[in-house]
């Protein structure tokens, strides 16, 4: 599990790291100082977790929160964490996962982690939300719409997953389809990426199907058709090297 940890305070951090290391199934990837350098940090390490103090120096922990589809395009757990419990509410109004007190206890820390895991392990089981259907049917996958309905789609169609900040799911841009597919919420885009080696991640917020890049001008993705109409689909500049690194450079 990589987590990472935004707290103003130094020594608050050296604390719950060197608590976190007690733990062999996480890694600390990484602290920031500020909500500002948490965002950047976390799309660079694309976290599993963020343990997050609500007293910032430039923004709230909370605010932090309002803006977390801005910067995560993935499944990520947010622990808060204050010396204020007038903060707990609020917290988990933002779909903070659990919330801890300051000092940290021991225990306290113990049981998060513990329903994190939880969490992470029947996300993990429910992958089924797209998946292959059998050995000869590897090219198509299974986007379930209710309890018992599903619909087949060849993964040569897909052309674009997407990241839906308002209802917090992945949607598949399908050939034919008037409206984006919407995923569960358990699938993510490291998920999405392993699919198929077409399907590159441009941007925390859409994952394309190179066979359908023409180009990127002014960093924005030229797409062929039937995926021509769509024009919205930035390179973000992390992303950009990468993307490179499919093709031979003339």
């Amino acid at each position: 599990m990589k987590v990472i940890i935004i707290d103003d305070d130094q020594a608050s951090i050296d604390v719950l790291e060197e608590k976190l290391r007690e733990y062999k199934d996480i890694e600390v990837v990484g602290s920031a100082k500020s909500g500002r350098g948490g965002a950047n940090l976390v799309m660079s390490t694309t976290p599993d977790a963020i343990f997050l103090d609500v007293e910032l120096t430039d923004m709230s922990g909370l605010e932090f929160l309002d803006g977390i589809d801005d910067y995560i395009g993935h499944d990520c757990k947010v622990i808060m964490y204050s010396a204020y419990s007038k903060y707990i509410i609020s917290s988990f109004r933002r779909d903070a996962v659990d919330f801890l007190l300051k000092p940290i206890e021991d225990k306290d820390l113990e049981e998060v982690i513990e329903r994190v895991r939880e969490k992470m392990s029947v996300k993990d089981n429910e992958i089924s939300s797209m998946k292959t259907v059998s050995k000869k049917d590897k090219d198509k996958l299974v986007f379930y719409n209710a309890q018992s309905d599903f619909r087949l789609v060849n993964i040569h169609d897909i052309g674009v997953f997407q990241y839906n900040h308002s209802q917090r799911v992945w949607e598949a841009v399908v050939a034919g389809n008037t409206t984006p597919i919407c995923l569960k919420r358990n699938a993510k885009n490291d998920f999405l990426t392993s699919l198929d080696s077409r399907f590159v991640q441009v941007s925390q917020k859409y994952i394309i199907n190179i066979d359908y890049l023409m180009g990127v001008g002014d960093n924005y993705c030229i797409m062929y058709p039937p995926f021509d109409n769509i024009n919205y689909v930035k390179v973000g500049r992390m992303f950009r090297k990468k993307l490179l690194e499919r093709f031979i450079s003339l």
